[in-house]
């Protein structure tokens, strides 16, 4: 079986969007994607919502082009490479090996599970929600952020059973920036 791992960043008050849909906030540094590469690389498949994949295609497939430090080109060779499928009703033709889910994403991704493929969504917080719902989601990793946005679209909108939930681990960065890793408990041998 393979399993499904949400990383979403979200502000210390609990927001995975600012007001306005606003996504730019978070703090996503070097020595923040460093740490996180190296598990991607790990993964079968990237899942996004479709703003979270157009906004990262607008950058990282010509970031090794006039790179910034070598992790730029590391990271870009690896996102062009690496095979993501978008979940969307309005994409057409991505790029960058990648493919828009069918007309049931739910389904897909339950089948794909299944088959034994590791995924890591990087959905927003809407469809993080719909993953949530339809119990697809084995580990949450939560980067939150030091700031407060006072509003905007939660991650969570109403109250969420955590007591199958165990932490995994904590990691601080020196932006401030806390992962919490958390996991089902059913599924503590994945």
């Amino acid at each position: 079986m393979g399993s499904v791992t949400l990383w979403m960043q979200i502000s210390l008050d609990g927001f995975a969007e600012g007001p306005d849909e606003a996504v730019h906030w978070p703090v996503v540094d070097e020595e923040l994607c460093t740490e996180y590469l190296d598990e991607l690389r790990s993964a079968d498949l990237l899942l996004y919502g479709r703003r979270t994949y157009e906004i990262l295609a607008a950058f990282w497939p010509t970031a090794d082009l006039a790179p910034v430090s070598p992790f730029y080109v590391d990271f870009a060779r690896f996102w062009r490479a690496a095979p993501k499928l978008v979940v969307s009703r309005t994409l057409r033709n991505p790029s960058w090996n990648t493919r828009v889910t069918g007309p049931d994403p739910i389904e897909e991704v339950r089948q794909r599970r299944a088959a034994g493929q590791d995924m890591v969504l990087f959905g927003g917080a809407e469809t993080a929600r719909s993953f949530m719902a339809h119990d697809l989601i084995d580990e949450f990793r939560l980067f939150v952020h030091p700031l407060l946005l006072g509003g905007g679209v939660p991650l969570f909108r109403s109250p969420v059973d955590t007591s199958g939930l165990q932490l995994v681990d904590v990691l601080t960065f020196d932006s401030a920036v806390v992962q919490m890793h958390y996991r089902q408990q059913a599924c503590l041998m994945c």
